[in-house]
């Protein structure tokens, strides 16, 4: 099977949104009247991204997901995207268990694939990904990482510490119940982008980042973009992690036992999770919880943002905790 068998076999639908979709040299997408194009762009690299058994129509979920988080923390739907993907070998069974995973996912987003490339090679995906955002008398609904202001609320979306669990466990870190590493796995492997909300939030949340690296990372973005510091209560997060005793998400026979400080790590420190952490003013509460009904997303109230630079961590009592915790870095 050729390169051009693949795209045409596994990958190739007719034009929906785009003016020209798959088959020439590019792809022509007219954004609607009134918007701007938001665009995102991430690379799955295997043994860096994933591991080698991954079940392909989960990895197929997960490359597109990772994007489309992407979109969410902008307050942006989804439109298009294009897929770069090398492959070690044209093998039918794993490509279509592959598209499978991609297109249920673009299909329940309403986002179409426009074009891209295939090659030989070590496994490896990338997508760029094509969202709109309104434009209201001019001013951009988008949702930046550069709009936290002091006094401002401190949110995360869902359940963390999940998919860092599940790496732990498969790299023989710590030893957890079949159970409890099937739904932590379909947490790393699978997860759910939070575009809902992101389009909930606009024209509420003051900014807005997708957590891919770990919070603590993540967030240090959005300080250092809007210039503020905040005041984080470490021990909210810990119900947010699915198998924590006394979450809300955990089972009585999935219980893990590990130390405060490993599920503090796990909370903090984690990645993978693909949740949205966002501020906002204390006025729009109101507005926020309606935002997380209408969206059908859990989301959690874990700190202030303050003029004051820097992050301060607090226990449950208030004390401050040192932070040892770093973020994952491809370089560091």
């Amino acid at each position: 099977m050729g390169e051009f068998d693949v795209i045409a076999r596994y990958f190739k639908r007719p034009a929906r949104r785009a003016a020209l979709g798959i088959g020439d040299d590019c792809a022509l997408l007219q954004p609607a009247p009134g918007t701007q194009l938001a665009i995102s762009c991430d690379m799955l690299v295997q043994g860096r991204h994933f591991f080698a058994d991954v079940n392909p129509h989960s990895l197929g979920h997960k490359a597109l997901a990772v994007n489309l988080s992407d979109l969410a923390a902008c307050g942006a739907k989804p439109l298009a995207f294009t897929l770069a993907l090398a492959l070690p070998d044209a093998n039918a069974s794993w490509l279509a268990a592959f598209a499978q995973g991609l297109f249920e996912l673009a299909d329940a987003h309403d986002c179409e694939l426009i074009g891209g490339d295939t090659t030989a090679g070590p496994l490896n995906i990338c997508i760029t990904v094509y969202g709109e955002v309104p434009l209201v008398n001019g001013r951009s609904l988008a949702l930046l990482r550069s709009g936290a202001r002091a006094g401002d609320d401190l949110y995360v979306s869902g359940t963390l510490g999940d998919a860092r669990l599940a790496l732990n466990a498969l790299q023989g870190k710590l030893s957890v119940s079949a159970s409890v590493l099937r739904a932590a796995r379909e947490r790393l492997e699978r997860p759910t982008p939070r575009v809902a909300l992101g389009l909930a939030l606009r024209d509420i949340a003051s900014a807005a980042i997708d957590l891919s690296d770990g919070l603590i990372g993540d967030l240090s973005h959005i300080l250092k973009s809007s210039q503020v510091g905040a005041s984080l209560q470490v021990d909210r997060l810990l119900p947010c992690i699915g198998c924590y005793p006394g979450s809300a998400y955990a089972k009585a026979e999935d219980q893990v036992d590990l130390t405060l400080e490993q599920w503090r790590t796990l909370a903090l420190a984690g990645g993978d999770d693909y949740e949205l952490l966002f501020t906002a003013p204390p006025g729009r509460r109101a507005a926020v919880a309606l935002a997380a009904q209408s969206s059908q997303t859990p989301v959690h109230h874990i700190g202030q943002i303050s003029a004051n630079p820097g992050l301060r961590l607090l226990d449950a009592q208030g004390l401050l905790l040192p932070n040892p915790y770093a973020s994952f870095d491809h370089f560091a």
